[in-house]
């Protein structure tokens, strides 16, 4: 997006070609408009936009990774909230949906009759790994805030429905009244990406293997590492003889 677009969608104006025929209906409105200087730069500041549809954040750091770092976060946070408004649909984060799933399809194999049971088991037990996961990197005990979540989540439905793991607060709560949430489509995307992984490494039943590579990779890596062994006997180089322990004697061509 160019400066000119830029402008117009801070005045709500409308880029126009020629200066002929301009109404009141394709001019924009600005409060104050100055130059500043931020930094070594000099930038054109429009506020008191009565009807503005942009906004310029202005981020400054010490270095240029600081600065890289937050405007990564920064769109991040933007893109996700983008995304919610236009979804319409949320969930608690903070592993809360995963352990709702995992309970509900506890309950679902108690139904399944056969093999299938341990398939459904596996796909609730897995599950589990995103609020251990969360636990873990926060510095938690993993196992009593797994055990708290699923007796939470057990035991009352309804209102444990969205206690995950509060990484702020070292303890598990109910995340959609503390605003952790979460864009249904994402979840949905991250949950329907992950299962055609499994199932795609499940479905490889062989793997083709080429020795004569394997072997000159393995002679690459004794040569860089030091750890090839010695090289076969040739003309000039002897042979080794061992005379007992911690002794070793040499015989070449011609020795007795």
């Amino acid at each position: 997006m160019g400066d000119l677009d830029r402008v117009a969608k801070a005045t709500n104006a409308v880029v126009q070609t020629s200066t002929n025929g301009l109404t009141e209906e394709v001019l924009g409105q600005c409060g104050l408009f100055e130059e500043s200087q931020i930094g070594a730069e000099r930038y054109n500041v429009f506020t008191g936009c009565p009807d503005t549809h942009s906004c310029t954040i202005l981020i400054r750091g010490g270095a240029a990774q600081y600065i890289e770092e937050a405007a990564r976060s920064l769109n991040d946070a933007i893109m996700i909230v983008r995304r919610a408004i236009k979804t319409h649909a949320i969930v608690a984060g903070g592993g809360a949906i995963e352990m709702e799933l995992s309970r509900h399809l506890r309950e679902y194999l108690r139904n399944i009759k056969g093999k299938h049971q341990l398939v459904i088991n596996g796909f609730a037990k897995a599950l589990e790994i995103i609020p251990r996961q969360l636990s873990d990197n926060s510095g938690m005990d993993g196992t009593d805030i797994m055990n708290k979540l699923r007796q939470k989540h057990n035991t009352d439905i309804e209102s444990g429905r969205w206690f995950g793991v509060d990484v702020m607060n070292s303890e598990i709560n109910d995340l959609y009244e503390a605003f952790v949430w979460e864009p249904e489509l994402v979840r949905i995307n991250v949950l329907t990406a992950a299962t055609e992984a499994a199932c795609t490494i499940l479905s490889v039943d062989q793997t083709i293997r080429n020795p004569a590579s394997e072997q000159q990779q393995a002679a690459a890596a004794g040569r860089l590492d030091g750890t090839a062994g010695p090289p076969g006997r040739g003309r000039g180089r002897g042979r080794g003889m061992n005379m007992g322990r911690g002794m070793k004697v040499m015989r070449g061509r011609g020795g007795k």
